[in-house]
């Protein structure tokens, strides 16, 4: 009995590792997928002359930043926006130079 548990208890982990590998490669295409209309999306705006407007509060996020508080602001700015440490931290950038 107690070898038919270990059994049940491996196979269990088994197929909670291919399940998680699995939706892992699927998280992984579908963000490459979404980059990429991302990336057509914003050509496409760009030929044809659109600017993306700003989300409202971006003034609290530009006083943060002419108080030299970096870091309050992309905290702010992804509170605001929804995006991702890596894409607020450049957006604020961008907004300071």
């Amino acid at each position: 009995m107690n070898s038919e548990l270990w059994t049940a208890i491996a196979a269990a982990v088994v197929v909670i590792v291919v399940l998680a590998s699995s939706g892992d490669a699927r998280h992984k295409d579908l963000q490459r997928r979404l980059q990429y209309m991302d990336r057509k999306l914003d050509r496409i705006m760009e030929h044809l002359g659109i600017e993306e407007a700003d989300p409202e509060g971006m003034a609290e996020v530009d006083a943060l930043l002419h108080k030299g508080q970096k870091i309050q602001a992309i905290k702010r700015y992804r509170e605001l926006t929804g995006a991702g440490l890596k894409e607020a931290k450049d957006a604020v950038e961008r907004r300071a130079s």
